[in-house]
């Protein structure tokens, strides 16, 4: 090949710069675009697995917390300070059994009746016994009167010299033998009488009675079985005939952890709320503190007055309670402002109060002052501004500064 041919193909043809790039070229252009924008596609989906999904609410202003507001919710039980295990006062088998759960009943009324048969036998034999010792009583009354007529006589006839002072002597003795006799047989009838008491004490221990007016809640016993006041092992005897709760004297038992007994006073106001019914507030007030503390849960229990009665409480009912504050006193200065954030936003890290909020992207921990609360709301007087995005639904490990994906609550 001419080589002067080889050099002409090596020239640059600089007329095709200025008419524009061959097509091979404008085709690799545009491979690279698309690239570059299927890249980018798969960054913005792909690329931000680290981010975490969160729900957001804005922190509502407020100007003051009206009235009272809770310093303090806590959870525990409707308990009964007065119910009973009512069982007889003697062992003996069930005859008939007067009572049902549910059942209303009075002080003193009859509950169950026990099998009376042998009682009544002891009694009518105390009975007799009793009345034998009256009838020997009767008899040496009358054998003493006439022993000391027979005396009186005596005296008179040795007066005149006409008996020996051994006859005198002899109806003196059959006189204080006679007065012995008595006295012994007055002892005699006082042990038959007691002895009679006793059996009819036995008699009327046959029959449960309510020990207080209130409700039966549990029916532990049927017509036929034993009972007994004392626990038999193998459990073929019962020890009760059922239980009996006193309505009236129902109240909440609260544990309350160690850190925030402080904000629980005696007689301080406290608003309830039933598991049962989530609606219905009921007003109630601190009884005791109670002066011990649990150690194995760091908790202090607390006794709460229900002012509301009501059928609807009963024994062993959850209850939320929440303590409040007192109403803030007229001294011309209004309650601290701040914000109201779901209760469900607050959390707790070393012992401080915080919450998260959304700043750049990213989640930001921010400690803060509680205030009161209104019912999911809480109050907080210090390290949120209104308007700011609140976390309130995130995983656990949510740290400060981890990149987050926001939707607003209620939206999925």
């Amino acid at each position: 090949m001419d080589k002067s041919g080889l050099l002409k193909e090596l020239r640059i043809d600089r007329g095709a710069d200025e008419q524009g790039a061959p097509p091979r070229t404008r085709l690799w252009i545009g491979v690279a675009a698309v690239l570059l924008l299927v890249g980018a596609a798969l960054f913005w989906i792909f690329g931000r697995g680290d981010t975490i999904q969160v729900v957001v609410t804005p922190a509502l202003a407020i100007s003051a917390v009206a009235g009272s507001a809770s310093v303090l919710d806590a959870t525990g039980y409707v308990t009964a300070r007065r119910q009973a295990t009512v069982s007889a006062k003697i062992t003996g088998r069930v005859r008939t059994l007067l009572i049902e759960e549910g059942q209303r009943v009075a002080e003193g009324e009859v509950l169950a009746t026990l099998d009376d048969s042998e009682t009544r036998a002891d009694v009518a034999l105390r009975q007799a016994q009793v009345e034998a010792a009256r009838a020997g009583l009767a008899e040496i009354r009358s054998a003493l009167a006439n022993a000391e007529r027979e005396l009186e006589r005596q005296r008179e006839l040795e007066a005149a010299r006409l008996i020996s002072v051994a006859a005198l002597d002899t109806a003196r003795t059959q006189a204080e033998a006679l007065r012995a006799r008595l006295a012994s047989q007055q002892s005699e009838v006082k042990v038959a009488e007691e002895m009679l008491r006793a059996a009819r004490v036995q008699l009327d221990n046959t029959i449960v009675r309510a020990p207080f007016s209130g409700v039966v809640t549990v029916k532990a016993a049927q017509p036929g079985e034993m009972i007994s006041p004392i626990s038999a092992g193998g459990g073929s005897i019962r020890t009760g005939i059922g239980t009996i709760v006193d309505m009236d004297s129902l109240e909440i038992q609260v544990d309350v952890s160690e850190a925030y007994i402080n904000r629980v006073q005696s007689g301080q106001p406290v608003e309830a709320v039933l598991n049962a019914y989530p609606d219905w507030r009921i007003p109630a007030s601190v009884i005791a503190i109670v002066p011990t503390a649990d150690r194995s849960k760091a908790t202090v229990k607390v006794r709460i007055a229900l002012q509301s009665k009501d059928p609807r409480i009963v024994p062993e009912m959850g209850v939320r309670v929440a303590f409040l504050e007192d109403h803030p006193a007229a001294t011309g200065t209004a309650p601290a402002p701040g914000v109201l954030v779901p209760s469900a936003a607050i959390r707790q890290d070393a012992g401080k109060d915080i919450v998260y909020l959304i700043r750049d992207g990213r989640a930001e921990r921010r400690a803060v002052t509680l205030g009161g609360a209104q019912g999911d709301l809480r109050q907080v007087r210090g390290g949120v501004a209104p308007g700011e995005s609140v976390i309130i639904a995130a995983p656990a490990t949510l740290k400060d500064g981890d990149a987050v994906e926001t939707r607003s609550e209620g939206k999925q």
